[in-house]
């Protein structure tokens, strides 16, 4: 079923090109509805400003830039950012290339054709259909075209900044404590008739304070994340294993002979990662968020390690999930993009006169997207990789 609605001169969502890609690369969390509320901030508006007037210099695309690109299903707002720039984070830059045509840079949609025009040594992304545009700017002759019917199927949405299903589990999933929210987190005490395991559907009593939600997810005892090179615990990575929902809250009773008689919160299970037991922690299922994150570089210059891969491998790849030994008290930020570094080998000489020890260089081989920022503890996407990554691995400002 499709709709059909009057064409515009004034670009709609469902219109919007490449320049967005950027206003776009940012974390989408959820689907496109909410894209009108983006901010753009004055000093990223200024930067579009300045390069609006005559494109970027070529030396800002990247080496294979395409001379136009069809949008298709499953691209990604930064692979696609990746086909024309070297630095697909640069999104000001990219937005700004053809500002005048952008009324809501947010939405790119499959079916839209990119093209990049090259002038005077400088550069512009626009639209297929504002290429008689450009040809007039340049004096040469278009054909004239009268207001259409367009047409296009209802349900489109908007693609993704990143691969989105690898980081949404994350996002409630990989929950650091630090010493104190640790001692405080409510905990299962008791399971429902002495069962030792709990599955979806049974009971669960607990304590602590349970009064901040109904919903809360489980996990299980955590462990500490540790700094590679201090030893320094930074934070307590827990477990995530499912949710349960507060059926009962806790009650004191005093009883006749005055004393008084504490009764747990009850909770059903409601899903099941992992199987839940006595012991095991409770925590708020957050609001969600519905911001979007722009990748940006940090500001100053960070430098820290991996501490661990997510989950129970040994390395890691493209598409997985690391914690990093740096947090807000470091300033990481979420949509903060790192360069990942390859720690060079340590090796003996033998070439001279006498055997020396020596180090190889550190060799950069990948790029970090940090979605989840905490005090001392970051979480980052592995968006490129060419070695394998491993705890201890080096990180710093792109």
């Amino acid at each position: 079923m499709t709709q059909r609605r009057p064409f515009r001169p004034t670009p709609s969502p469902a219109r919007i090109g490449l320049s967005a890609i950027s206003a776009a690369l940012a974390l989408s969390l959820g689907s496109a509805a909410w894209a009108s509320g983006y901010p753009v901030t004055a000093e990223q508006r200024q930067t579009a400003e300045r390069v609006a007037q005559a494109g970027v210099p070529l030396s800002e695309l990247a080496d294979k830039a395409p001379d136009s690109h069809t949008v298709k299903p499953g691209d990604t707002l930064w692979a696609i950012s990746s086909l024309f720039l070297k630095s697909p984070w640069r999104w000001p830059e990219l937005w700004g290339m053809n500002r005048d045509q952008i009324a809501n840079p947010h939405l790119i949609y499959p079916g839209q054709v990119l093209l990049l025009v090259k002038r005077d040594g400088r550069a512009m992304l626009q639209l297929a259909q504002d290429r008689s545009a450009t040809a007039n700017a340049a004096g040469l002759q278009t054909d004239r075209r009268s207001p259409q019917v367009r047409s296009s199927a209802l349900g489109a949405t908007a693609i993704n900044a990143i691969p989105q299903h690898l980081i949404e589990p994350f996002l409630n999933e990989a929950v650091v404590f630090d010493n104190e929210a640790l001692a405080l987190a409510p905990r299962i005490v008791a399971a429902q008739e002495g069962r030792v395991l709990l599955t979806a559907g049974d009971l669960a009593y607990a304590r602590g304070d349970l009064t901040q939600a109904t919903d809360y997810r489980v996990f299980r005892q955590t462990r500490p994340l540790r700094d590679p090179t201090t030893g320094e615990v930074l934070g307590h990575e827990a477990t995530y294993l499912g949710t349960a929902e507060l059926k009962r809250a806790a009650e004191e009773r005093t009883l006749a002979d005055g004393k008084v008689e504490n009764v747990p919160a009850t909770l059903a299970i409601r899903n099941v990662r992992l199987e839940i037991g006595v012991g095991d922690r409770l925590s708020p299922v957050p609001q969600r968020n519905f911001s979007r994150y722009v990748p940006h570089a940090p500001a100053q210059a960070i430098d820290g390690q991996i501490v661990s891969i997510y989950g129970e491998a040994l390395t890691a790849g493209q598409n997985q999930i690391v914690a990093l030994n740096r947090g807000k008290q470091n300033g990481l930020e979420r949509g903060h993009v790192l360069a990942l570094w390859q720690d060079g080998r340590r090796m003996q000489d033998r070439t001279g006169v006498k055997t020396e020890d020596i180090k190889l260089p550190n060799e950069r081989h990948g790029t970090l997207f940090v979605f989840q920022v905490y005090e001392r503890v970051s979480y980052a996407l592995i968006i490129s990789v060419q070695q394998p990554v491993r705890a201890g691995d080096r990180f710093t400002q792109p």
